[in-house]
């Protein structure tokens, strides 16, 4: 099977709906919609997810299509998220790729979200040094994995309890931000001057992880002590201190063990991925600790640290160019998908 020249990429695996059209390996059009509508509910709805996907799947696939100057006969593959994430959003980006393989007779590639998340920089800053170290942080997921090719990782770290944009989330409700909060406590953390400082979580020893759910704990009683009715009566300099505070803990956090695995001298970068890489907050942080360590810092261009369609035909193209062979027919969706660690394809 020859390899595709025009291939969709389709996103759907929580509350953003994208598609992207590659073309000879370079994206020519890329569309992402955020669902507003689970900001009234400080968090994603799943039932809800899955129907805004199927409102807003076909425009998507439609306008890029549109954007490209492409029609719909010229695509020769698709790419669709199958996991991780919630099971009947997926089920609506998978169910139309499948729909559209199998009527237009094209190959049909099943990518792991966080794979797409992975070499996303890649989008932008071409093709990473080899071995790298990745730090995925994301509002359901933050790993950190030893990268030593597509398909070849190690697992060397990841979050006992919530991930760290889940934190932001939660953070952000009790500061009376909007859903998702993660945004406006990274801008309140640079703008204020001062920082409360909360407890952070280490873990010594030969095995490396990630807690976050004690520093959310200790926002909680922090603000509790100050016996607030609302979280809108906070003065402003308060709740910026609180947010660098938590911002600071994060980092803190964080750079413990990406130091430590760096100064093993294996690795030949430094990649940040996933919707929290937006933070700006965090890549100061993490791009002085790299340099520090005497490796570049790469990050993805902030479009494509959200779920977006672009790393996902990214990961199919990279499917294809390793070898790999299109999905069955009856590709079925994996909600609990971990990337496959400790072996190569």
């Amino acid at each position: 099977m020859s390899t595709p020249r025009v291939l969709l990429g389709i996103e759907t695996s929580c509350d953003e709906t994208a598609a992207a059209l590659m073309v000879d390996g370079r994206v020519v059009a890329d569309r992402i919609t955020r669902q507003v509508l689970h900001e009234a509910f400080g968090g994603v709805v799943p039932e809800l997810a899955s129907r805004a996907h199927e409102q807003l799947l076909l425009p998507a696939i439609r306008g890029v299509l549109k954007d490209a100057g492409r029609e719909i006969d010229e695509v020769e593959g698709v790419a669709v998220t199958c996991g991780p994430g919630l099971a009947g959003a997926l089920l609506v980006g998978v169910a139309v790729a499948k729909g559209l393989a199998a009527v237009r007779g094209i190959p049909l590639y099943g990518v792991n979200h966080l794979e797409g998340h992975l070499w996303s920089a890649e989008l932008s800053q071409g093709a990473m040094p080899l071995p790298f170290l990745a730090l995925i942080v994301s509002g359901g997921h933050t790993l950190l994995v030893g990268v030593k090719g597509f398909g070849n990782y190690e697992l060397i770290a990841a979050t006992r309890d919530d991930a760290v944009g889940e934190l932001f989330d939660k953070v952000g409700r009790m500061l009376g931000f909007s859903f998702p909060a993660g945004a406006a406590i990274d801008r309140e953390a640079l703008a204020a001057t001062k920082a409360v400082r909360f407890p952070r979580a280490r873990f010594d020893g030969d095995a490396p992880a990630f807690s976050f759910s004690g520093l959310k704990t200790a926002v909680l009683l922090h603000l509790k002590a100050m016996q607030l009715a609302r979280p809108e009566n906070l003065p402003p300099d308060v709740r910026g201190a609180i947010c660098r505070g938590v911002m600071e803990a994060v980092a803190a956090m964080l750079e413990r063990p990406l130091q430590r695995t760096l100064e093993s001298g294996k690795y030949r970068a430094l990649v940040m991925a996933g919707g929290v890489a937006a933070s700006r907050f965090l890549r100061a942080r993490l791009e002085s600790l790299a340099s520090a360590s005497g490796v570049p810092f790469i990050k993805p261009l902030f479009e494509h640290c959200t779920d977006n369609g672009a790393m996902i035909a990214w990961a199919g193209s990279k499917m294809i160019a390793g070898g790999l062979p299109p999905a069955p027919p009856d590709l079925e969706v994996r909600p609990s998908y971990p990337i496959a660690y400790g072996r190569g394809r």
